[in-house]
Protein backbone atom coordinates (compact mmCIF):
# COMPACT_ATOMS: atom_id res chain seq x y z
CA UNK A 1 0.00 0.00 0.00
CA UNK A 2 1.23 3.17 -0.63
CA UNK A 3 0.92 6.95 -0.03
CA UNK A 4 0.27 8.57 -3.34
CA UNK A 5 -0.62 12.64 -4.11
CA UNK A 6 -2.34 13.57 -7.13
CA UNK A 7 -2.69 16.88 -8.64
CA UNK A 8 -5.75 17.83 -10.68
CA UNK A 9 -7.71 15.08 -8.66
CA UNK A 10 -10.72 16.82 -9.36
CA UNK A 11 -10.72 16.23 -13.25
CA UNK A 12 -12.18 13.36 -15.50
CA UNK A 13 -9.17 11.65 -15.50
CA UNK A 14 -8.20 12.51 -11.54
CA UNK A 15 -11.59 11.34 -9.84
CA UNK A 16 -11.68 8.08 -11.67
CA UNK A 17 -7.71 7.54 -11.14
CA UNK A 18 -8.82 8.00 -7.25
CA UNK A 19 -11.48 5.37 -7.43
CA UNK A 20 -9.00 2.81 -8.79
CA UNK A 21 -5.97 3.43 -6.66
CA UNK A 22 -7.91 3.69 -3.66
CA UNK A 23 -9.80 0.37 -4.39
CA UNK A 24 -6.51 -1.16 -5.02
CA UNK A 25 -6.15 0.14 -0.98
CA UNK A 26 -3.61 3.00 -1.59
CA UNK A 27 -3.88 5.80 0.61
CA UNK A 28 -4.91 8.92 -1.64
CA UNK A 29 -4.34 12.33 -1.37
CA UNK A 30 -4.83 15.26 -3.28
CA UNK A 31 -3.90 19.23 -3.93
CA UNK A 32 -6.83 21.35 -3.90
CA UNK A 33 -7.01 25.31 -4.74
CA UNK A 34 -9.85 24.98 -2.40
CA UNK A 35 -9.66 21.82 -0.24
CA UNK A 36 -13.28 20.73 1.10
CA UNK A 37 -12.79 16.87 1.81
CA UNK A 38 -10.32 15.47 4.52
CA UNK A 39 -8.15 13.41 2.25
CA UNK A 40 -7.49 17.02 -0.27
CA UNK A 41 -5.05 19.77 0.74
CA UNK A 42 -4.15 23.35 -0.33
CA UNK A 43 -1.95 24.68 -2.97
CA UNK A 44 -1.26 27.74 -4.49
CA UNK A 45 1.23 28.07 -7.69
CA UNK A 46 0.94 32.05 -7.28
CA UNK A 47 1.84 31.87 -3.73
CA UNK A 48 4.64 29.55 -4.04
CA UNK A 49 2.16 26.96 -1.11
CA UNK A 50 1.70 23.95 -0.92
CA UNK A 51 0.18 22.40 2.25
CA UNK A 52 4.01 20.24 3.94
CA UNK A 53 0.62 17.77 5.56
CA UNK A 54 0.25 16.54 2.07
CA UNK A 55 3.86 16.23 1.15
CA UNK A 56 5.49 14.03 4.49
CA UNK A 57 5.50 10.70 4.00
CA UNK A 58 4.53 10.54 0.60
CA UNK A 59 5.59 7.85 -1.79
CA UNK A 60 4.16 8.92 -5.49
CA UNK A 61 3.23 11.70 -7.27
CA UNK A 62 0.62 11.55 -9.88
CA UNK A 63 0.94 15.13 -11.22
CA UNK A 64 -2.36 15.53 -13.82
CA UNK A 65 -2.57 19.15 -13.07
CA UNK A 66 -2.85 21.94 -16.23
CA UNK A 67 -5.28 24.25 -17.81
CA UNK A 68 -7.14 22.31 -20.82
CA UNK A 69 -5.76 22.46 -24.10
CA UNK A 70 -9.08 22.77 -25.91
CA UNK A 71 -11.12 24.99 -23.78
CA UNK A 72 -9.99 28.25 -24.97
CA UNK A 73 -9.03 30.21 -27.93
CA UNK A 74 -5.21 30.15 -28.11
CA UNK A 75 -4.62 33.68 -27.93
CA UNK A 76 -1.02 34.25 -26.63
CA UNK A 77 -1.78 34.99 -23.45
CA UNK A 78 -3.95 31.41 -23.50
CA UNK A 79 -0.68 29.65 -24.75
CA UNK A 80 1.03 30.90 -21.60
CA UNK A 81 -1.71 29.64 -18.96
CA UNK A 82 -1.40 26.45 -20.84
CA UNK A 83 2.32 25.90 -20.45
CA UNK A 84 2.47 27.69 -17.16
CA UNK A 85 -0.49 25.55 -15.77
CA UNK A 86 1.80 22.54 -16.63
CA UNK A 87 5.30 23.63 -15.64
CA UNK A 88 5.16 26.04 -13.17
CA UNK A 89 3.12 23.52 -10.94
CA UNK A 90 5.88 20.81 -11.29
CA UNK A 91 8.13 23.17 -10.49
CA UNK A 92 6.68 23.86 -7.43
CA UNK A 93 6.17 20.41 -6.06
CA UNK A 94 9.79 19.76 -7.31
CA UNK A 95 11.11 22.99 -5.17
CA UNK A 96 9.10 21.72 -1.92
CA UNK A 97 9.94 17.90 -2.28
CA UNK A 98 13.51 19.13 -2.24
CA UNK A 99 13.41 21.77 0.64
CA UNK A 100 11.62 19.14 2.72
CA UNK A 101 13.84 16.06 1.64
CA UNK A 102 11.18 13.77 0.88
CA UNK A 103 11.75 10.20 -0.52
CA UNK A 104 9.58 10.13 -2.87
CA UNK A 105 9.92 6.74 -4.77
CA UNK A 106 8.72 8.17 -7.91
CA UNK A 107 7.01 11.35 -9.59
CA UNK A 108 4.55 10.44 -12.61
CA UNK A 109 3.52 12.81 -14.88
CA UNK A 110 0.88 13.01 -17.85
CA UNK A 111 2.03 14.10 -21.22
CA UNK A 112 0.10 14.13 -24.49
CA UNK A 113 0.39 12.04 -27.25
CA UNK A 114 1.09 15.48 -29.53
CA UNK A 115 4.33 15.53 -27.74
CA UNK A 116 5.51 15.03 -31.75
CA UNK A 117 3.36 17.89 -32.79
CA UNK A 118 0.27 17.88 -34.31
CA UNK A 119 0.69 16.86 -38.48
CA UNK A 120 -0.45 13.77 -40.24
CA UNK A 121 2.18 12.14 -41.41
CA UNK A 122 3.23 8.45 -42.30
CA UNK A 123 5.36 7.91 -39.77
CA UNK A 124 4.92 5.88 -36.35
CA UNK A 125 6.29 7.82 -33.29
CA UNK A 126 8.39 6.18 -31.11
CA UNK A 127 9.35 7.71 -27.66
CA UNK A 128 13.00 8.40 -28.57
CA UNK A 129 11.67 10.61 -31.23
CA UNK A 130 11.90 14.38 -31.15
CA UNK A 131 9.28 16.65 -29.74
CA UNK A 132 7.71 18.66 -32.48
CA UNK A 133 8.33 22.60 -33.37
CA UNK A 134 4.73 24.32 -33.28
CA UNK A 135 2.72 24.97 -29.73
CA UNK A 136 1.73 22.07 -28.72
CA UNK A 137 5.47 20.39 -29.11
CA UNK A 138 6.50 23.13 -27.05
CA UNK A 139 4.02 22.51 -24.86
CA UNK A 140 4.88 19.01 -24.14
CA UNK A 141 8.57 19.42 -24.13
CA UNK A 142 8.73 21.56 -21.41
CA UNK A 143 5.80 19.83 -19.33
CA UNK A 144 8.06 16.77 -19.40
CA UNK A 145 11.38 18.52 -18.43
CA UNK A 146 10.32 20.32 -15.82
CA UNK A 147 9.08 16.50 -14.34
CA UNK A 148 12.67 15.21 -15.30
CA UNK A 149 13.86 17.85 -12.91
CA UNK A 150 12.88 15.08 -10.40
CA UNK A 151 15.88 12.85 -11.80
CA UNK A 152 18.37 15.60 -9.75
CA UNK A 153 16.65 14.08 -6.66
CA UNK A 154 16.95 10.99 -7.60
CA UNK A 155 13.48 10.14 -7.62
CA UNK A 156 12.47 7.85 -10.85
CA UNK A 157 10.10 9.53 -13.19
CA UNK A 158 7.60 8.31 -15.40
CA UNK A 159 5.76 9.82 -18.60
CA UNK A 160 2.96 8.80 -19.81
CA UNK A 161 2.05 10.85 -23.31
CA UNK A 162 -2.01 10.56 -23.98
CA UNK A 163 -4.03 10.59 -26.56
CA UNK A 164 -7.80 11.38 -26.40
CA UNK A 165 -9.21 9.85 -23.40
CA UNK A 166 -12.46 8.18 -23.90
CA UNK A 167 -15.36 8.41 -21.00
CA UNK A 168 -18.82 7.99 -20.69
CA UNK A 169 -18.90 10.60 -17.76
CA UNK A 170 -17.87 13.47 -20.18
CA UNK A 171 -14.32 14.76 -22.26
CA UNK A 172 -13.62 14.47 -25.76
CA UNK A 173 -16.57 11.88 -26.55
CA UNK A 174 -19.03 14.01 -25.42
CA UNK A 175 -17.98 16.58 -27.76
CA UNK A 176 -18.06 13.76 -30.47
CA UNK A 177 -21.71 12.77 -29.74
CA UNK A 178 -23.42 15.41 -32.32
CA UNK A 179 -26.55 14.45 -33.89
CA UNK A 180 -24.88 13.44 -37.31
CA UNK A 181 -21.53 12.27 -37.27
CA UNK A 182 -18.98 13.40 -40.22
CA UNK A 183 -14.89 13.38 -40.34
CA UNK A 184 -13.39 16.76 -39.97
CA UNK A 185 -11.30 18.36 -42.63
CA UNK A 186 -9.68 15.33 -44.38
CA UNK A 187 -10.16 12.96 -42.11
CA UNK A 188 -7.00 11.30 -42.94
CA UNK A 189 -5.57 12.78 -39.29
CA UNK A 190 -4.57 9.79 -36.85
CA UNK A 191 -6.71 9.68 -33.62
CA UNK A 192 -4.70 8.22 -30.71
CA UNK A 193 -6.58 7.09 -28.21
CA UNK A 194 -7.18 5.46 -25.13
CA UNK A 195 -10.03 3.94 -22.60
CA UNK A 196 -10.10 5.85 -19.36
CA UNK A 197 -9.64 3.02 -17.18
CA UNK A 198 -6.70 1.45 -19.43
CA UNK A 199 -5.16 4.74 -18.74
CA UNK A 200 -6.18 4.42 -14.90
CA UNK A 201 -5.23 1.10 -14.80
CA UNK A 202 -1.51 1.96 -16.74
CA UNK A 203 -1.07 4.84 -13.91
CA UNK A 204 -1.75 1.96 -10.93
CA UNK A 205 0.45 -0.04 -13.29
CA UNK A 206 3.55 2.25 -12.90
CA UNK A 207 3.42 2.50 -9.16
CA UNK A 208 2.78 -1.30 -8.01
CA UNK A 209 5.62 -2.65 -10.71
CA UNK A 210 8.04 0.40 -10.54
CA UNK A 211 7.83 1.66 -14.50
CA UNK A 212 10.06 4.26 -15.44
CA UNK A 213 10.95 6.35 -18.09
CA UNK A 214 8.41 7.71 -20.99
CA UNK A 215 5.63 5.67 -22.63
CA UNK A 216 3.31 6.45 -25.66
CA UNK A 217 0.02 5.51 -23.68
CA UNK A 218 -2.31 4.92 -26.49
CA UNK A 219 -4.63 1.94 -27.53
CA UNK A 220 -2.42 -0.07 -30.26
CA UNK A 221 -5.72 0.00 -32.38
CA UNK A 222 -5.28 3.23 -33.91
CA UNK A 223 -7.82 5.04 -36.30
CA UNK A 224 -8.15 7.84 -38.57
CA UNK A 225 -10.60 10.51 -37.74
CA UNK A 226 -12.73 8.82 -40.34
CA UNK A 227 -12.75 5.58 -39.06
CA UNK A 228 -13.06 6.20 -35.86
CA UNK A 229 -15.90 8.73 -36.65
CA UNK A 230 -18.04 5.42 -38.63
CA UNK A 231 -17.66 3.27 -35.66
CA UNK A 232 -18.66 5.46 -33.11
CA UNK A 233 -21.71 6.51 -35.55
CA UNK A 234 -22.19 2.39 -35.72
CA UNK A 235 -21.98 2.25 -31.76
CA UNK A 236 -24.12 5.06 -30.83
CA UNK A 237 -26.92 4.19 -33.32
CA UNK A 238 -26.19 8.01 -35.01
CA UNK A 239 -26.28 8.63 -38.57
CA UNK A 240 -22.93 8.82 -40.20
CA UNK A 241 -22.81 11.33 -43.03
CA UNK A 242 -19.54 10.77 -45.33
CA UNK A 243 -19.40 14.61 -46.38
CA UNK A 244 -15.89 16.10 -43.83
CA UNK A 245 -16.62 18.85 -41.84
CA UNK A 246 -14.22 21.75 -43.66
CA UNK A 247 -11.17 22.75 -42.40
CA UNK A 248 -11.17 26.25 -43.01
CA UNK A 249 -15.03 25.94 -40.91
CA UNK A 250 -13.30 24.61 -38.26
CA UNK A 251 -10.44 27.37 -38.24
CA UNK A 252 -13.19 30.22 -37.95
CA UNK A 253 -14.58 28.71 -35.09
CA UNK A 254 -11.95 27.42 -33.59
CA UNK A 255 -8.83 29.74 -34.31
CA UNK A 256 -5.53 27.61 -34.20
CA UNK A 257 -6.77 25.24 -31.86
CA UNK A 258 -8.35 23.78 -34.78
CA UNK A 259 -5.00 21.84 -35.81
CA UNK A 260 -6.17 19.69 -32.67
CA UNK A 261 -9.04 18.29 -34.09
CA UNK A 262 -7.35 18.83 -37.86
CA UNK A 263 -4.17 16.78 -37.71
CA UNK A 264 -2.89 13.61 -35.95
CA UNK A 265 -0.20 10.91 -36.74
CA UNK A 266 0.45 7.03 -35.06
CA UNK A 267 2.19 6.38 -32.11
CA UNK A 268 4.04 3.30 -31.22
CA UNK A 269 2.32 1.13 -28.95
CA UNK A 270 5.50 -1.83 -28.99
CA UNK A 271 6.53 -0.16 -25.30
CA UNK A 272 3.78 0.04 -23.88
CA UNK A 273 2.13 -3.02 -24.94
CA UNK A 274 4.97 -5.31 -23.74
CA UNK A 275 4.14 -3.91 -19.99
CA UNK A 276 0.41 -3.75 -20.36
CA UNK A 277 -2.59 -5.65 -21.46
CA UNK A 278 -4.88 -3.36 -22.64
CA UNK A 279 -8.65 -4.06 -21.26
CA UNK A 280 -10.05 -1.99 -24.33
CA UNK A 281 -7.45 -2.43 -27.17
CA UNK A 282 -10.29 -2.11 -29.87
CA UNK A 283 -12.39 0.40 -30.38
CA UNK A 284 -15.25 -0.27 -30.71
CA UNK A 285 -15.54 -2.33 -27.06
CA UNK A 286 -14.10 0.49 -25.91
CA UNK A 287 -17.30 2.75 -27.34
CA UNK A 288 -19.38 0.14 -26.24
CA UNK A 289 -18.51 0.33 -22.63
Amino acid sequence: MAKILITGGSGLIGKRLTEILKNSNHTISILSRNPKKTHEFKWDISADFIDKDALINTDYIIHLAGDGIADKRWSSDRKTEIIDSRVKSANLLFKKIKELNIPLKGFISASGSNYYGAKTTTNIYQETDAAGTDFLGEVCEKWEAAANEFKSLNIPVTILRTGVVLSKNGGALDKMKTPIISPLGKGNQYMPWIHIDDLCYLYLKTIEDNLEGIYNSVSPEQHTNKSFSKILAKTINRPYLPISVPSFLLKIVFGELAIILLEGSQLCTKKITKVYDFKYASLEEALKH
